[in-house]
């Protein structure tokens, strides 16, 4: 076994030797089996900067955490060096200039309760353990993108330590190709962010939580969901937006659900959602009034707190005839052994998200309809095997529906990633990678490669 030194390092370090070693080591996605040579939990920017030094030192391979949330364990992995900045989470919010800086460990959660206890509106994700700097590189979806962009439209300022250990600061003028680059690259490609500035979004204090539920539907009525569905997102007003999720569970069966947040009063919300509430009488509906931060609070509840589980997911260009609907309602209609929740999601796009030409930030495809999402779920470690299995057969029959992946649900197993995650994009990615990190000091598995 190999002889480590952990001099030079700095923060709290966590080895396999550790009281709290195997806490520390898990990912949310509790699938994640993996185990890291050391975990350095830093508090400010001097631990980064060792902890980069250290590890290309001692040549050991380099994995960056926030949030834990990377859904192939991407922020982690066997006998690496673990830089957490998850303890980086300070925010500091100026409303006379417009703008909050936010620490590179601040938490969906942390942003929420902070901006929106002020009544500011934030363009975040849904899960409220996600690391805000992980969301905004992959682009950043959440509830509000139609209304308010995707999470990374906010992005004023960034400063991210490089391979060298040395700060940069990027923004519009300086760096301003890693800029852009931060803006849907996905991963820790080029560097670790230690800060980044937003700009703050006009108050909004009041919006409409939904919540609609078809348990146990036929799938006659299921495909009229998503018929309906795909009408209404063709003319939606953009203060709304819905995840829809045909499901099987084993606490709950069968069903469609849809969660949504709508930037305007109860009325509206009905008004434009009638068409979904008059399919079937089979209904569970959850359409109220309420502050934005306790709208986004419930959507957050609804998350569990870790799981084991397969997912990915992919852009969504064109309606969906009966058959294909069809076709996608009988996937989920046959999950894998084991499986306690499996789903095929529609998460909405268009509105502010198209408003951004897709070559002017690093995500790329800004003008499709929906992210299309498949998962299973399981709890018992016996049925891991069968329900990866069962994720990546059936993403085969989604792929030929769909177009390209959303780099912030990868797969593993995705052929010519770069192309997949980039579309057009790649070219000047892999150009950046190379100037920015010449000798792939961030690296994992699908890491954007230099151009040769």
């Amino acid at each position: 076994m190999r002889s480590v030194d952990y001099s030079g390092l700095t923060g709290k370090i966590i080895t396999k030797e550790s009281f709290e070693y195997e806490e520390s080591r898990l990912a949310w996605n509790r699938a994640i089996e993996k185990y890291p040579l050391v975990i350095i939990y830093c508090n400010n920017e001097k631990d980064v900067i060792n902890a980069i030094l250290w590890a290309k030192n001692n040549s050991i391979e380099i994995r960056v955490r926030s949030g834990a949330h990377s859904y192939e364990g991407y922020s982690t992995g066997n006998d690496v060096a673990i830089i957490d900045i998850s303890k980086m989470n300070e925010i500091y919010i100026d409303e006379n200039n417009g703008f909050a800086r936010i620490g590179g460990g601040v938490r969906n959660r942390e942003i929420y309760e902070t901006l929106g206890s002020r009544n500011y509106a934030f363009p975040g994700g849904g899960c409220p353990t996600v690391g805000v700097a992980g969301l905004v590189l992959g682009g950043g979806w959440g509830y509000s993108s139609r209304f308010l962009g995707l999470a990374c439209d906010s992005l004023i300022e960034v400063e991210m330590i490089n391979y060298e250990g040395k700060k940069l600061i990027l923004n519009e003028q300086s760096n301003s190709d890693l800029f852009w680059a931060c803006k849907g690259s996905g991963g820790c490609n080029f560097g670790i962010i230690t800060s980044m500035t937003i700009k703050l979004k006009e108050k909004i204090k009041m919006g409409t939580l939904i919540h609609i539920n078809y348990p146990n539907i036929c799938n006659k009525d299921n495909i009229k969901v998503i018929e309906v569905l795909q009408e209404l997102y063709k003319n939606l007003d953009r203060r709304m937006n819905l995840k829809t999720a045909i499901y099987n569970s084993a606490e709950r069966g069968r069903g469609v659900k849809l969660t949504g947040l709508f930037y305007g009063n109860s009325i509206e919300a009905r008004e434009i959602l009638n068409p979904l509430e008059n399919i079937t009488s089979s209904i569970e509906t959850k359409i109220e009034d309420m502050s934005i931060l306790e709208c986004n609070r419930w959507i957050q509840d609804s998350h569990p707190d870790y799981e084991k589980y397969k997912s990915t997911g992919r852009f969504v260009y064109r309606d969906y005839n009966y058959d294909e609907i069809k076709q996608l309602i009988e996937i989920i209609d046959d999950p894998a052994e084991g499986s306690v929740y499996t789903a095929i999601s529609f998460y909405g796009a268009g509105g502010a998200i198209a408003d951004v030409d897709k070559l002017d930030t690093a995500y790329y495809y800004r003008d499709a309809k929906f992210i299309m999402g498949i998962q299973s779920v399981w709890e018992e470690n016996k049925y891991a095997d069968i329900n990866r299995e069962w994720v990546k057969s059936n993403f085969r029959s989604i792929e030929i529906l769909t177009e390209g992946s959303f780099v912030n649900f990868p797969l593993d197993e995705l052929d010519n990633y770069e192309k997949e995650y980039y579309g057009q994009n790649i070219k000047r990615l892999k150009e950046i990678k190379k100037q920015y990190d010449p000798y792939n000091v961030f690296n994992y598995p699908q890491v954007i490669k230099s151009v040769k």
